[in-house]
């Protein structure tokens, strides 16, 4: 691990007012424009509702393209995507919302996000500690914080930062580090 050593003790993750799908990420004095899920930040996340998980999650580690990025500097175990490399989103598997090699063998074939992407989403992935400790089958998986699509379309629950933003707030990320998704208050 590498980094400054002066990590942040919380992220703040806000819906924005407009738009469900967009928000913010407070972190000490900086602001960082974010995707959100295309269903908004939700306190009751299942798989497949294109929704965020509200609540104050830990950040477990990091993994990143080596091909595309140098090794980040931060406080995070740090390690390179495989090819190979998938997340189990399939309520059925043994290791449902964990790290998974492509292709899955066995008997039946398995679902799992690919972790080795064309496009640059995954460049740089930060690994969000939702359902894992330990996986509720159909509780949501593969909760990342990862790079934003052009104009910051949704995710199916993640929350998406432009490479910049993501490479310099890496750097203040520690092992203490927790990631807080405000549920949206009600209007009256």
């Amino acid at each position: 691990m590498s980094g400054s050593g002066n990590f942040l003790s919380i992220l703040r993750v806000e819906q924005g007012r407009h738009d469900p799908a967009k928000g913010t990420l407070n972190a000490g004095n900086k602001h960082y424009r974010v995707a959100l899920g295309r269903s908004g930040i939700s306190a009751t996340k299942c798989e497949g509702d294109g929704a965020t998980p509200a609540g104050l999650w830990p950040l477990r580690r990091i993994f990143y393209r080596a091909d595309r990025i140098d090794a980040p500097e931060t406080g995070l175990p740090a390690q390179p995507i495989r090819p190979l490399d998938g997340w189990s989103d399939d309520p059925v598997d043994p290791d449902y919302n964990r790290l998974v090699t492509h292709p899955q063998t066995g008997s039946r074939a398995l679902s799992a996000e690919r972790m080795w992407r064309e496009d640059a989403l995954y460049d740089v992935v930060i690994v969000v500690g939702h359902n894992d400790n330990p996986p509720s089958p159909g509780g949501g998986s593969a909760i990342f914080m990862h790079l934003a699509r052009p104009g910051y379309a949704p995710t199916e629950g993640c929350v998406a930062l432009s490479r910049p933003d993501m490479l310099a707030l890496i750097r203040h990320i520690g092992p203490d580090t927790k990631l807080e998704i405000v549920l949206p208050e009600k209007a009256d």
